[in-house]
């Protein structure tokens, strides 16, 4: 009978017949055999047949087969061992973890491989917690950890950040004798050392390894570089393969940033050099640490090239030059190649999108930033908060603060670059009394102010003359033991006590700082142009040129600042002076998106073919801001002319020529218009734009170098403080 048995199910494959309905018709004629002779040999055949069957389960990574088998083997009463263990092995690779676990717990008996299937099936589930009880029940029970079940334990604690129970895991391994021994577990021990930031430990057990071997470095490699020791993450790399250890792909990736962090590029070109040949140049994860890396080194073009050369680029690596490109200013080409991924059906993940809304916001393409707002929602990445503060940025540096606060209270979880982000843009846009109170929120939130929200609600105080508000935020956080403020915090200060005219209590700041740079001394020196003090000012001059002999900016401030109080024996050599080094002054100009095209004006240019309608508007609008009190002032004319010509210069400014064609662009249209300027709007053209926004009864919204200006019915949102 066993025999007739074992030939029918040997020889019974019939392609047209389920799986399941095999097992059902194998379990008909089971029942009768076995009712028939309790034969031993005939349920070894059916275990040796279910065993078969099993593996075709996991073949096929097919769960409702893997459950039919389960409960005919139940129901056959053939749940042994072998079966048992093979078939919790099919639950974990259809990837079941209930299923895996409950047939776990029933098993009579265990091999080792299912303890350590199961507890690095949690690991991979990142359900560290239950791999770790899971471990601990298996020693309890008499079953001695392997490396396998190690390697494991090490991830779970470090994923769960649990450096005591790591070192307790580390006992174990060193007890069975395998901390020095095994390759593996060392391997095991660097990286969770690494992960858990504790590099001391991890460079200990690697000097103990016996077995030292690639995974071993890199992991050390791995670990130096994302704790941001670059030098020791190159000592390791030059111990590795001085002796004689190969390098593989994730060695090479990881050593690549770490150059790049360090801005190394002769040892990221020898590096380069390695990774040609060892022949690992083309895989993906060498391709695309190598366009970092160069990009990070500002080699723009080098990192297209080395991306142009990948055949098959992936989601990570399409994040990585967009990135590179816009850490390096380069937005224009990171919003085209943006372009090129959505086309290529790769689908971009919260890094890719707030990458790109960040050079949306540094352009200030905001129709642009739209779109891409429009994908964080499609994605639902709505919630994340990475493209969340992106987004925040985004519309703050595009002077719309409705949408940045809608974006802002939308958000699930506020952490402190959210937080920044939204304050920044109250500063920005000088809504410092909502800056403040948002700052003083984050106490109440439990979110712990950084070194970036005390530059930021500073920044607020200066740009809505909150000077008081600001002295005191400034001397509450000065000590303070969580963070250090640097000399732009205090530079900020300068600038805030500056800009009101306390002079002198600006200076003595500047000398309590251990070693003030260029950029204090140029903050003072841009103050007292704005009150005509000429001694201090020659003061702050001196001490920027003992610092840097070279600095353009300087000069060019002085130039101003006699300029202004009429000295212009001291302008014609100081411009005689900038003529001999080759100075030129950065040229003022404007720019304003119509229609998704971007305009540019410079002062006196008129070579915009809308030239004669601009002129035609300009006009006009002089004619009617004259009629409601604007009067010219020819204070910020910086040359020697007379009055009718300092006059007629005044109306050629940048940002009145943009504003008179973006008027006249839409003129059948009442939407906001917003105004772009590479340096600070002039006084003149500040009481300008305050009337013409009156006269056409439409808001006028102007970024300059330092703020925004929220022009509607006659006044300003900065309250004529900037």
């Amino acid at each position: 009978m066993a025999v007739g048995l074992a030939k029918l199910l040997n020889n019974f494959i019939v392609p047209s017949i389920s799986l399941l309905n095999r097992c059902r018709f194998l379990v008909d004629i089971a029942q009768n055999s076995i009712e028939a002779s309790q034969n031993n040999k005939c349920l070894a055949e059916f275990s040796k047949f279910y065993s078969s069957l099993i593996l075709q389960c996991i073949e096929k990574k097919s769960l409702s087969d893997s459950r039919a088998v389960h409960a005919r083997v139940i129901k056959l009463g053939i749940l042994s061992l072998n079966v048992g263990n093979k078939l919790h092995y099919a639950y974990i690779k259809c990837g079941s973890i209930v299923d895996a676990r409950k047939l776990f717990d029933e098993l009579p008996e265990r091999y080792l491989i299912s303890w350590n299937s199961m507890i690095s099936f949690y690991v991979g589930r990142r359900k560290c917690r239950d791999a770790i009880l899971l471990c601990i029940r298996m020693v309890s029970e008499g079953v001695l950890p392997d490396e396998f079940t190690l390697s494991s334990v090490f991830k779970a604690f470090s994923e769960l950040g649990l450096v005591h129970g790591g070192r307790g895991a580390h006992g174990m391994a060193v007890v069975l004798g395998l901390e020095v021994s095994d390759a593996f577990v060392g391997s095991g021990l660097v990286d969770m050392y690494a992960k858990l930031g504790k590099m001391n430990d991890a460079q200990l057990v690697a000097d103990r390894a016996m077995n030292k071997d690639v995974v071993l470095f890199t992991a050390l490699v791995v670990g130096y570089t994302q704790h941001g020791d670059g030098g020791k993450a190159l000592d390791v790399f030059v111990n590795m393969i001085n002796r004689g250890i190969k390098a593989n792909e994730y060695t090479f990736s990881s050593i690549l940033i770490t150059c790049g962090n360090l801005d190394d590029l002769s040892v990221g070109k020898l590096v380069h050099g390695l990774l040609v040949k060892s022949g690992l140049e083309l895989a993906v994860t060498s391709q695309t640490s190598l366009l970092t890396m160069y990009a990070r080194c500002s080699l723009v073009d080098d990192s297209l090239k080395v991306f142009k050369a990948m055949l098959h680029p992936n989601q990570v690596t399409w994040t990585s030059l967009i990135v590179g490109l816009v850490q390096s200013g380069r937005e224009e080409i990171a919003l085209s190649k943006f372009k090129e991924m959505i086309c290529s059906s790769a689908l971009p993940n919260s890094f890719t999108l707030s990458s790109v809304l960040q050079a949306c916001s540094r352009l200030a393409i905001l129709e642009g930033g739209k779109q891409v707002h429009g994908m964080v929602m499609k994605f639902g990445l709505d919630g994340d908060r990475y493209a969340g503060a992106a987004l925040v940025d985004l519309y703050g540096k595009c002077g719309s603060i409705e949408m940045a606060r809608s974006v802002f209270d939308s958000l699930v979880e506020l952490d402190v670059v959210s937080m920044n982000s939204m304050i920044y843009t109250y500063a920005q846009n000088g809504f410092g009394h909502e800056a403040i109170k948002l700052f003083n929120a984050m106490k109440d939130l439990g979110i712990e102010p950084n070194e970036v929200t005390i530059m930021s609600v500073l920044l607020a105080c200066n740009n809505a003359g909150l000077v008081e508000e600001g002295c005191q935020i400034f001397a509450s956080n000065r000590n303070n033991p969580n963070y250090e403020l640097t000399r732009d915090h205090y530079a900020c200060m300068v600038n805030l006590l500056g800009r009101c005219g306390r002079l002198e209590e600006a200076e003595m700041l500047i000398k309590e700082v251990r070693e003030p740079d260029v950029v204090l001394w140029r903050t003072l020196l841009s103050a007292c142009r704005i009150h005509g003090e000429v001694e201090m000012a020659e003061r702050a001059q001196s001490r920027v040129q003992n610092l840097a002999p070279n600095d353009d900016g300087t000069r060019v401030l002085m130039s101003n600042l006699y300029a202004s109080t009429g000295n212009w024996s001291q302008v014609i050599e100081m411009k005689s002076t900038m003529r001999e080094i080759k100075l030129k002054k950065i040229p003022a100009m404007s720019w304003v998106e119509i229609d998704k095209k971007v305009h540019i004006f410079m002062a006196g240019d008129w070579s915009h073919p809308k030239s004669k309608e601009i002129l035609e508007t300009l006009e006009y609008l002089i004619e009617k801001v004259r009629s409601l009190g604007y009067v010219p002032d020819t204070r910020f004319v910086l040359q020697n002319l007379d009055e009718e010509s300092k006059e007629r210069s005044l109306y050629c400014h940048s940002e009145k020529l943009a504003i008179a064609f973006a008027l006249w662009m839409t003129r059948n249209r009442s939407t906001s218009i917003r105004i772009f300027k590479n340096l600070r709007v002039c006084g003149d053209c500040h009481s300008w734009i305050k009337f013409v926004s009156k006269v056409v009864g439409r808001e006028i919204i102007a970024r300059d170098a330092k703020r925004f200006h929220h022009f509607k019915e006659g006044l300003c949102s900065c309250g004529d403080y900037w």
